[in-house]
């Protein structure tokens, strides 16, 4: 059986090096190679199977266009896009498969899934709000999973997350603003990353959570996500395609 063959963008990163650890364990995958901020991935695309990138924002249009010049599929997992750089993913996603998450952990993806089926059915009547905790390096606010499980609450509920999000409050914010969802961002430590998302009824309340102890979780979830794109036709893609979900 020959091994899946990953490039590494950012390898000198967190997730760069979690995820060389989990290929070098694993006789399914082999690594490629890896490149770090202000390389140029276009050697390293030629000479992968898949590209996973937990670099940067900065770094995605790179690592894109040499993925789609090599023919190479891309994991995308860095957090922190924009709009722009959205829509460089659904331009390469023309040519070539790409998957693009907030979080490679296939028990978040589980959580957001469940996410979304509470939100559908509970009704406008329960208050959602999502708490998330990162390590005190963590530059971006609201988490990236934190989005993923907010659209997701938005998608159970038919609205848009940019309508309905109140990402902060601070001083005399009058009364919850009902159909909204909210988040708190909460930054110490070296926490790994916890996420719950809050259904807050009349007389009950239900906590949804997944609580990461390690980068290990992320890494594995990252190769999993990139054997199942590994072959697959031109299109974007999500956790929930690699779960099974419609």
């Amino acid at each position: 059986m020959t091994s899946l063959r990953i490039g590494i963008v950012g390898a000198q990163g967190r997730m760069g090096q979690a995820i060389a650890a989990a290929v070098a364990g694993d006789a399914a995958f082999a690594l490629a190679g890896g490149v770090n901020r202000g390389e140029d991935p276009t050697a390293l695309a030629a000479a992968a199977d898949v590209l996973i990138d937990f670099s940067g924002p900065a770094a995605l249009e790179a690592t894109l266009d040499a993925a789609v010049a090599a023919g190479c599929a891309v994991v995308v997992g860095t957090t922190g896009l924009e709009e722009r750089h959205h829509w460089l993913i659904d331009e390469a996603a023309a040519r070539i498969a790409v998957l693009q998450t907030g979080n490679t952990s296939l028990g978040v993806n589980l959580l957001a899934a469940l996410v979304e089926q509470a939100a559908a059915r509970l009704g406008p009547d329960w208050d959602i709000e999502i708490a998330e905790t990162h390590h005190r390096m963590k530059v971006d606010a609201p988490s990236g999973t934190a989005l993923l499980l907010g659209e997701a609450a938005a998608k159970g509920r038919g609205v848009r997350l940019e309508d309905a999000a109140v990402r902060g409050r601070d001083g005399i914010t009058g009364a919850r603003a009902g159909g909204t969802i909210g988040f708190a961002a909460l930054r110490g430590g070296s926490v790994a990353g916890d996420h719950s998302v809050l259904f807050l009824g009349d007389g009950e309340r239900i906590a949804l959570s997944h609580l990461a102890e390690n980068r290990g979780i992320f890494a594995r979830g990252a190769l999993v996500a990139a054997a199942w794109l590994a072959g697959r036709p031109a299109g974007r893609y999500a956790m929930r395609d690699v779960l099974g979900f419609a």
